[in-house]
């Protein structure tokens, strides 16, 4: 009874808190804008204005959804996202970046990106696309545990 308890607790308080959203771009004004966006949109923001930043803050912090620049100061996006996943961090992982050839949204969605957004974008149709990967992200983590409920041991 009390572990049943527990849970739901835990998971009232995972519903009162904001989605987190690590924003990652070399651009001032571009992550000011996303911060913006997302704040009027109830998500709680982080930004990292190169590669290693978002690596260092990966390190110590989670997050629910990653919105990542392919043209970063130090190192590529791309390689960003081949280190996050090299690591296990399977956080969705979008790329809103300025290069719009299909070579590249082809490879960053090979490598491990959920989703590839070309600027100019609309900020309405970028919150759509964060939600729609925070809501299959989160019920994907419901089913998996759902199914570890599910798990007999016996012997």
């Amino acid at each position: 009874m009390i572990i049943h308890e527990t849970k739901n607790w835990i998971r009232r308080e995972k519903e009162n808190m904001a989605d987190k959203v690590l924003i990652v771009d070399d651009d001032i004004s571009i992550c000011k804008l996303l911060e913006k966006v997302m704040h009027s949109n109830e998500l709680d923001t982080e930004t990292a204005g190169s590669g290693r930043d978002a690596l260092e803050l990966l390190k110590h912090h989670t997050y629910d959804v990653i919105l990542m620049d392919i043209m970063l100061g130090d190192m590529e996006g791309f390689d960003v996202i081949k280190e996050l996943r090299a690591n296990g961090i399977q956080t969705p992982v979008m790329i809103v970046s300025g290069r719009n050839e299909d070579y590249d949204s082809l490879y960053g969605l090979s490598i491990g990106a959920d989703d590839y957004i070309t600027k100019p974008f609309n900020p309405l149709e970028l919150v759509a696309r964060v939600k729609s990967q925070l809501r299959r992200y989160t019920q994907l983590g419901n089913l998996n545990q759902q199914e570890q409920d599910q798990v007999y041991k016996c012997g």
